[in-house]
């Protein structure tokens, strides 16, 4: 596959990438943020964004298992705690909105989890990979491949 071009706006990159970073920072879980990331890649069949962030988490001491499992998350028994479900969940429910909203008992069960500022970020950080993935995806960008 060749990528259909590798221009980014310098700005573009920067901002989305500052956005990234400051709802990683307020997540305050980075272990969490690189699974949330995952997720939504794999929704998205982003190879990019996968390779990228597979290679952090695994950097940051996640296991293989559990990101082997992540796309099987719920079927995966105790392997993924309640919050780290409850944010999967969310996840998925944000990346393919179903009716064109995010159910209810998703976010409420969210919210149990997370106080109002990490739910914000969370969210954050949901909308900005499914930019990235979406970027990323549409202009065929390979596993390791540049985008400036």
């Amino acid at each position: 596959m060749t990528a259909r071009t590798t221009y980014l706006d310098k700005g573009v990159a920067s901002a989305m990438s500052a956005l990234s970073a400051a709802a990683k920072r307020g997540l305050g879980d980075p272990a969490l943020g690189e699974l949330v990331m995952i997720r939504a890649s794999q929704i998205n069949a982003c190879a990019f964004c996968l390779d990228m962030h597979v290679e952090i988490a695994l950097k940051n001491g996640e296991s293989a298992k559990r990101i082997a499992l992540l796309d099987a998350w719920e079927e995966a028994g105790a392997l993924f705690d309640e919050r780290e479900r409850a944010a999967l969940a969310l996840t998925e429910a944000v990346t393919v909105l179903t009716e064109d909203f995010v159910p209810d008992e998703v976010y409420e069960r969210a919210a149990q989890h997370f106080d109002e500022a990490q739910l914000a970020h969370m969210l954050g950080l949901i909308a900005v990979i499914n930019s990235w993935n979406r970027l990323m995806v549409s202009r065929r960008i390979e596993p390791g491949g540049t985008f400036s």
